[in-house]
Protein backbone atom coordinates (compact mmCIF):
# COMPACT_ATOMS: atom_id res chain seq x y z
CA UNK A 1 0.00 0.00 0.00
CA UNK A 2 1.45 3.31 -1.10
CA UNK A 3 1.98 5.95 1.53
CA UNK A 4 0.00 9.10 0.88
CA UNK A 5 2.27 12.06 0.26
CA UNK A 6 1.76 15.14 2.35
CA UNK A 7 0.82 18.40 0.69
CA UNK A 8 4.19 19.96 -0.08
CA UNK A 9 2.55 23.38 -0.01
CA UNK A 10 1.08 23.00 3.43
CA UNK A 11 1.83 26.07 5.49
CA UNK A 12 1.99 25.35 9.21
CA UNK A 13 3.11 27.98 11.71
CA UNK A 14 6.03 27.04 13.91
CA UNK A 15 5.05 26.67 17.56
CA UNK A 16 6.47 29.30 19.85
CA UNK A 17 9.33 28.31 22.16
CA UNK A 18 7.54 30.34 24.83
CA UNK A 19 3.82 29.94 24.02
CA UNK A 20 2.79 32.13 26.96
CA UNK A 21 4.32 35.11 25.17
CA UNK A 22 2.15 34.63 22.09
CA UNK A 23 -1.30 36.18 22.29
CA UNK A 24 -3.51 33.45 20.95
CA UNK A 25 -6.68 34.63 19.28
CA UNK A 26 -5.06 37.89 18.19
CA UNK A 27 -3.43 38.69 14.88
CA UNK A 28 -1.18 41.52 16.03
CA UNK A 29 1.20 40.68 18.85
CA UNK A 30 2.22 44.24 19.64
CA UNK A 31 0.88 47.77 19.74
CA UNK A 32 2.72 49.98 17.27
CA UNK A 33 3.23 53.67 17.96
CA UNK A 34 0.52 56.08 16.93
CA UNK A 35 2.06 58.66 14.60
CA UNK A 36 -0.39 61.32 15.79
CA UNK A 37 0.38 61.09 19.51
CA UNK A 38 3.30 62.91 21.08
CA UNK A 39 3.43 60.92 24.32
CA UNK A 40 2.78 57.19 24.50
CA UNK A 41 3.25 54.35 26.96
CA UNK A 42 5.10 51.59 25.14
CA UNK A 43 7.41 48.73 25.93
CA UNK A 44 10.60 49.42 24.00
CA UNK A 45 12.60 46.34 25.02
CA UNK A 46 11.60 42.95 26.36
CA UNK A 47 14.59 42.96 28.69
CA UNK A 48 13.67 46.35 30.18
CA UNK A 49 13.79 46.60 33.97
CA UNK A 50 10.63 48.70 34.30
CA UNK A 51 7.53 47.01 35.66
CA UNK A 52 5.38 45.84 32.79
CA UNK A 53 2.44 43.50 32.99
CA UNK A 54 0.95 41.96 29.89
CA UNK A 55 -2.33 40.10 29.92
CA UNK A 56 -4.98 39.00 27.52
CA UNK A 57 -7.29 41.98 27.56
CA UNK A 58 -10.93 41.41 26.59
CA UNK A 59 -12.46 43.21 23.66
CA UNK A 60 -13.99 46.58 24.53
CA UNK A 61 -16.97 48.01 22.70
CA UNK A 62 -16.81 51.79 22.76
CA UNK A 63 -20.29 53.08 22.01
CA UNK A 64 -20.38 56.47 20.32
CA UNK A 65 -22.75 58.82 18.56
CA UNK A 66 -21.05 59.38 15.22
CA UNK A 67 -21.26 62.55 13.16
CA UNK A 68 -21.21 60.83 9.77
CA UNK A 69 -21.48 57.38 8.23
CA UNK A 70 -21.39 57.36 4.43
CA UNK A 71 -18.03 58.19 2.85
CA UNK A 72 -17.20 58.95 -0.77
CA UNK A 73 -14.48 56.63 -2.08
CA UNK A 74 -11.96 58.37 -4.33
CA UNK A 75 -9.70 55.39 -5.02
CA UNK A 76 -10.25 53.84 -8.48
CA UNK A 77 -8.80 50.52 -7.27
CA UNK A 78 -11.50 49.28 -4.91
CA UNK A 79 -14.56 49.11 -7.14
CA UNK A 80 -16.90 51.21 -5.01
CA UNK A 81 -18.18 54.77 -5.03
CA UNK A 82 -19.43 55.10 -1.47
CA UNK A 83 -18.94 53.06 1.67
CA UNK A 84 -20.28 52.90 5.22
CA UNK A 85 -18.83 51.20 8.28
CA UNK A 86 -20.90 50.81 11.45
CA UNK A 87 -17.83 49.61 13.36
CA UNK A 88 -14.28 50.98 13.52
CA UNK A 89 -11.61 48.53 14.51
CA UNK A 90 -12.21 44.82 13.91
CA UNK A 91 -12.05 41.88 16.27
CA UNK A 92 -11.29 39.49 13.41
CA UNK A 93 -7.65 40.51 13.82
CA UNK A 94 -6.49 39.91 10.24
CA UNK A 95 -2.80 40.76 10.39
CA UNK A 96 -2.62 42.19 6.86
CA UNK A 97 -5.63 44.53 7.17
CA UNK A 98 -4.99 47.95 5.62
CA UNK A 99 -7.76 49.44 7.80
CA UNK A 100 -5.58 49.12 10.89
CA UNK A 101 -3.97 52.49 10.17
CA UNK A 102 -7.32 54.27 10.43
CA UNK A 103 -7.47 53.40 14.14
CA UNK A 104 -4.66 55.87 14.75
CA UNK A 105 -7.02 58.72 13.86
CA UNK A 106 -9.07 57.75 16.93
CA UNK A 107 -6.03 57.92 19.19
CA UNK A 108 -5.35 54.19 19.31
CA UNK A 109 -2.71 51.83 17.96
CA UNK A 110 -3.05 49.97 14.68
CA UNK A 111 -1.91 46.84 16.48
CA UNK A 112 -3.68 45.17 19.37
CA UNK A 113 -5.86 48.23 19.97
CA UNK A 114 -7.41 47.76 16.52
CA UNK A 115 -8.61 44.30 17.58
CA UNK A 116 -9.50 45.05 21.20
CA UNK A 117 -11.07 48.51 21.09
CA UNK A 118 -14.06 48.45 18.75
CA UNK A 119 -15.83 51.75 18.14
CA UNK A 120 -19.56 51.21 17.69
CA UNK A 121 -21.52 53.87 15.83
CA UNK A 122 -24.75 53.51 17.75
CA UNK A 123 -26.66 55.99 15.59
CA UNK A 124 -25.57 54.49 12.26
CA UNK A 125 -29.11 53.64 11.05
CA UNK A 126 -30.35 57.17 11.81
CA UNK A 127 -27.35 58.69 10.04
CA UNK A 128 -27.99 56.56 6.97
CA UNK A 129 -31.68 57.44 6.84
CA UNK A 130 -30.83 61.12 7.12
CA UNK A 131 -28.21 60.78 4.37
CA UNK A 132 -30.59 59.02 1.98
CA UNK A 133 -33.25 61.67 2.57
CA UNK A 134 -31.00 64.37 1.12
CA UNK A 135 -32.68 65.64 -2.07
CA UNK A 136 -29.46 65.40 -4.09
CA UNK A 137 -28.85 61.73 -3.31
CA UNK A 138 -29.61 59.56 -6.35
CA UNK A 139 -29.36 56.02 -5.00
CA UNK A 140 -25.80 55.24 -6.08
CA UNK A 141 -24.68 51.84 -4.69
CA UNK A 142 -23.11 51.94 -1.24
CA UNK A 143 -20.66 49.31 0.01
CA UNK A 144 -20.88 47.83 3.48
CA UNK A 145 -17.42 46.99 4.86
CA UNK A 146 -15.37 49.32 2.74
CA UNK A 147 -13.01 49.45 5.71
CA UNK A 148 -13.80 47.05 8.57
CA UNK A 149 -16.02 43.96 8.52
CA UNK A 150 -19.66 44.82 9.15
CA UNK A 151 -20.35 41.25 10.33
CA UNK A 152 -17.53 41.07 12.88
CA UNK A 153 -18.45 39.64 16.33
CA UNK A 154 -19.86 42.99 17.52
CA UNK A 155 -22.75 42.52 15.09
CA UNK A 156 -24.10 39.66 17.20
CA UNK A 157 -24.81 42.16 19.96
CA UNK A 158 -25.62 45.41 18.17
CA UNK A 159 -27.19 44.25 14.87
CA UNK A 160 -26.33 47.58 13.26
CA UNK A 161 -25.67 45.98 9.88
CA UNK A 162 -29.13 44.43 9.97
CA UNK A 163 -30.63 47.84 10.75
CA UNK A 164 -28.69 49.45 7.91
CA UNK A 165 -30.00 46.84 5.49
CA UNK A 166 -33.55 47.50 6.66
CA UNK A 167 -33.09 51.20 5.97
CA UNK A 168 -31.65 50.49 2.54
CA UNK A 169 -34.49 48.11 1.73
CA UNK A 170 -37.11 50.74 2.62
CA UNK A 171 -35.43 53.22 0.25
CA UNK A 172 -34.62 50.68 -2.49
CA UNK A 173 -31.01 51.70 -1.94
CA UNK A 174 -28.59 49.23 -3.64
CA UNK A 175 -25.87 47.76 -1.42
CA UNK A 176 -22.75 45.68 -1.98
CA UNK A 177 -21.39 43.71 0.97
CA UNK A 178 -17.97 42.21 1.57
CA UNK A 179 -17.37 40.06 4.63
CA UNK A 180 -15.60 36.94 5.86
CA UNK A 181 -18.02 36.18 8.68
CA UNK A 182 -20.58 33.40 8.49
CA UNK A 183 -22.90 35.47 10.67
CA UNK A 184 -24.21 37.07 7.50
CA UNK A 185 -26.49 34.06 7.14
CA UNK A 186 -28.72 35.58 9.84
CA UNK A 187 -29.72 38.25 7.36
CA UNK A 188 -30.30 36.11 4.31
CA UNK A 189 -34.02 36.86 4.50
CA UNK A 190 -33.62 40.58 3.92
CA UNK A 191 -30.73 40.01 1.50
CA UNK A 192 -32.98 37.72 -0.53
CA UNK A 193 -35.72 40.34 -0.59
CA UNK A 194 -33.27 42.98 -1.75
CA UNK A 195 -31.64 40.66 -4.28
CA UNK A 196 -35.04 40.00 -5.84
CA UNK A 197 -35.16 43.74 -6.52
CA UNK A 198 -31.53 43.74 -7.76
CA UNK A 199 -30.49 45.78 -4.74
CA UNK A 200 -27.91 43.50 -3.11
CA UNK A 201 -24.76 41.58 -3.96
CA UNK A 202 -22.23 39.86 -1.70
CA UNK A 203 -18.52 39.06 -1.80
CA UNK A 204 -17.25 36.50 0.71
CA UNK A 205 -13.55 36.75 1.47
CA UNK A 206 -11.56 33.51 1.51
CA UNK A 207 -7.79 33.84 1.73
CA UNK A 208 -6.91 30.23 2.57
CA UNK A 209 -8.37 26.76 2.85
CA UNK A 210 -5.56 25.86 5.26
CA UNK A 211 -6.96 26.17 8.77
CA UNK A 212 -3.51 26.24 10.37
CA UNK A 213 -2.73 29.37 8.38
CA UNK A 214 -6.14 30.95 8.91
CA UNK A 215 -5.99 30.56 12.69
CA UNK A 216 -2.91 32.75 12.97
CA UNK A 217 -3.49 35.07 10.01
CA UNK A 218 -7.21 35.74 10.66
CA UNK A 219 -7.63 34.43 14.23
CA UNK A 220 -11.22 35.41 15.03
CA UNK A 221 -12.84 34.74 11.70
CA UNK A 222 -15.06 31.85 10.72
CA UNK A 223 -13.43 28.84 9.08
CA UNK A 224 -13.08 28.49 5.33
CA UNK A 225 -15.69 25.72 5.34
CA UNK A 226 -18.17 28.00 7.10
CA UNK A 227 -17.53 30.67 4.48
CA UNK A 228 -18.12 28.17 1.69
CA UNK A 229 -21.38 27.14 3.36
CA UNK A 230 -22.30 30.82 3.53
CA UNK A 231 -21.73 31.13 -0.22
CA UNK A 232 -23.89 28.06 -0.77
CA UNK A 233 -26.77 29.26 1.40
CA UNK A 234 -26.80 32.74 -0.11
CA UNK A 235 -26.59 31.51 -3.69
CA UNK A 236 -29.43 29.04 -3.09
CA UNK A 237 -31.58 32.00 -2.07
CA UNK A 238 -30.84 33.74 -5.37
CA UNK A 239 -28.44 36.27 -3.85
CA UNK A 240 -25.56 37.12 -6.20
CA UNK A 241 -22.41 36.04 -4.40
CA UNK A 242 -18.74 35.95 -5.31
CA UNK A 243 -15.43 35.17 -3.67
CA UNK A 244 -12.81 37.74 -2.76
CA UNK A 245 -9.31 36.27 -2.54
CA UNK A 246 -7.49 39.03 -0.80
CA UNK A 247 -4.80 39.44 -0.15
CA UNK A 248 -2.70 36.92 -2.02
CA UNK A 249 0.63 36.64 -0.19
CA UNK A 250 3.51 34.99 -2.07
CA UNK A 251 4.95 32.07 -0.15
CA UNK A 252 1.91 31.77 2.12
CA UNK A 253 -1.37 31.47 0.26
CA UNK A 254 -0.80 32.38 -3.41
CA UNK A 255 -0.65 28.71 -4.41
CA UNK A 256 -4.24 28.27 -3.18
CA UNK A 257 -5.91 30.54 -5.71
CA UNK A 258 -7.12 27.74 -7.98
CA UNK A 259 -8.46 25.64 -5.10
CA UNK A 260 -10.28 28.59 -3.57
CA UNK A 261 -11.90 29.55 -6.88
CA UNK A 262 -12.94 25.96 -7.60
CA UNK A 263 -14.40 25.45 -4.11
CA UNK A 264 -16.27 28.76 -4.31
CA UNK A 265 -17.63 27.88 -7.74
CA UNK A 266 -18.81 24.48 -6.53
CA UNK A 267 -20.70 26.21 -3.70
CA UNK A 268 -22.46 28.68 -5.97
CA UNK A 269 -20.17 31.67 -6.43
CA UNK A 270 -20.47 33.33 -9.83
CA UNK A 271 -17.77 35.98 -9.54
CA UNK A 272 -14.27 36.37 -8.17
CA UNK A 273 -11.77 39.08 -7.35
CA UNK A 274 -8.37 39.28 -5.68
CA UNK A 275 -5.83 41.72 -4.31
CA UNK A 276 -2.08 41.43 -3.84
CA UNK A 277 -0.72 42.07 -0.36
CA UNK A 278 0.54 45.55 0.41
CA UNK A 279 1.75 46.62 3.82
CA UNK A 280 1.00 50.28 4.34
CA UNK A 281 1.82 52.39 7.39
CA UNK A 282 1.98 50.52 10.68
CA UNK A 283 0.78 47.32 8.99
CA UNK A 284 4.36 46.91 7.72
CA UNK A 285 5.70 46.64 11.28
CA UNK A 286 2.84 44.45 12.51
CA UNK A 287 3.07 42.02 9.59
CA UNK A 288 6.85 41.78 9.88
CA UNK A 289 6.62 40.95 13.58
CA UNK A 290 3.87 38.40 12.95
CA UNK A 291 5.63 36.79 9.99
CA UNK A 292 8.93 36.18 11.75
CA UNK A 293 7.21 34.83 14.86
CA UNK A 294 4.97 32.39 12.99
CA UNK A 295 7.04 31.42 9.96
CA UNK A 296 10.72 31.83 10.83
CA UNK A 297 11.65 29.17 8.29
CA UNK A 298 10.33 31.17 5.32
CA UNK A 299 9.95 34.71 6.64
CA UNK A 300 12.91 36.13 4.71
CA UNK A 301 11.67 34.60 1.46
CA UNK A 302 8.10 35.85 1.88
CA UNK A 303 9.23 39.34 2.85
CA UNK A 304 11.60 39.64 -0.11
CA UNK A 305 8.96 38.40 -2.55
CA UNK A 306 6.59 41.10 -1.33
CA UNK A 307 9.37 43.65 -1.81
CA UNK A 308 10.07 42.38 -5.32
CA UNK A 309 6.44 42.95 -6.19
CA UNK A 310 6.38 46.56 -5.00
CA UNK A 311 9.55 47.99 -6.49
CA UNK A 312 11.76 47.11 -3.52
CA UNK A 313 9.21 48.22 -0.92
CA UNK A 314 6.36 46.36 0.78
CA UNK A 315 3.82 49.03 -0.12
CA UNK A 316 2.94 51.00 -3.23
CA UNK A 317 0.66 54.03 -3.23
CA UNK A 318 0.16 54.26 -6.99
CA UNK A 319 -3.41 53.77 -8.15
CA UNK A 320 -3.74 50.90 -10.60
CA UNK A 321 -0.64 49.16 -9.24
CA UNK A 322 -0.88 49.08 -5.45
CA UNK A 323 -3.61 46.43 -5.30
CA UNK A 324 -2.05 44.14 -7.93
CA UNK A 325 1.72 44.53 -7.54
CA UNK A 326 4.13 44.30 -10.44
CA UNK A 327 6.97 42.10 -11.60
CA UNK A 328 7.23 38.36 -12.22
CA UNK A 329 5.63 37.15 -8.98
CA UNK A 330 2.62 39.46 -9.24
CA UNK A 331 2.22 38.56 -12.91
CA UNK A 332 2.15 34.82 -12.14
CA UNK A 333 -0.66 35.39 -9.66
CA UNK A 334 -2.50 37.55 -12.18
CA UNK A 335 -2.17 34.85 -14.83
CA UNK A 336 -3.59 32.26 -12.43
CA UNK A 337 -6.55 34.51 -11.72
CA UNK A 338 -7.33 35.01 -15.41
CA UNK A 339 -6.79 31.36 -16.33
CA UNK A 340 -8.89 29.79 -13.60
CA UNK A 341 -11.48 32.53 -13.65
CA UNK A 342 -12.15 31.69 -17.28
CA UNK A 343 -12.00 27.95 -16.64
CA UNK A 344 -14.60 28.11 -13.87
CA UNK A 345 -16.81 30.67 -15.57
CA UNK A 346 -16.27 33.39 -13.02
CA UNK A 347 -17.37 36.93 -13.90
CA UNK A 348 -19.09 35.64 -17.03
CA UNK A 349 -21.89 38.14 -16.53
CA UNK A 350 -21.52 41.64 -15.17
CA UNK A 351 -23.81 42.36 -12.24
CA UNK A 352 -25.42 45.77 -12.16
CA UNK A 353 -27.42 46.78 -9.13
CA UNK A 354 -30.62 48.67 -9.91
CA UNK A 355 -30.43 52.38 -9.12
CA UNK A 356 -33.64 53.33 -10.92
CA UNK A 357 -36.08 52.32 -8.17
CA UNK A 358 -34.59 54.42 -5.38
CA UNK A 359 -37.27 56.33 -3.49
CA UNK A 360 -37.65 58.30 -0.28
CA UNK A 361 -40.41 56.68 1.76
CA UNK A 362 -42.76 58.60 4.03
CA UNK A 363 -42.34 62.11 5.28
CA UNK A 364 -39.52 63.91 7.01
CA UNK A 365 -41.04 62.88 10.29
CA UNK A 366 -39.77 59.32 9.75
CA UNK A 367 -36.14 60.38 9.74
CA UNK A 368 -35.39 59.09 13.20
CA UNK A 369 -37.81 56.20 13.59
Amino acid sequence: MKEKKQDSYRVTPKKMDEPDNYKKGRGAQINTKNRFLKDQHVREHVEGIDDWTEKQEPTQYLEQEAKSLVNKVTSPDVGMWYSMNPYMGCEHGCIYCYARNAHEYWGYSAGLDFERKIIVKMNAPQLLRKYLMHPKWEGVPISLSGNTDCYQPAEQKYRLTRSLLEVCNSFNQPVGIISKNGGMVRDKDILKEMANKKLASVMVTITSLNEDLRRVMEPRTTTSMQRLRLIKELSEEGIPVGVMMGPMIPGLNDHEMQRIMLAAKEHGATSAAYTFVRLNGSVKLLFHDWLYKNFPDRADKVWHMIEQSHGGQVNDTRFGVRMRGEGDIAEIISQQYRKYGKLYGMNAEELDLDTTTFRRPGAQGRLFD
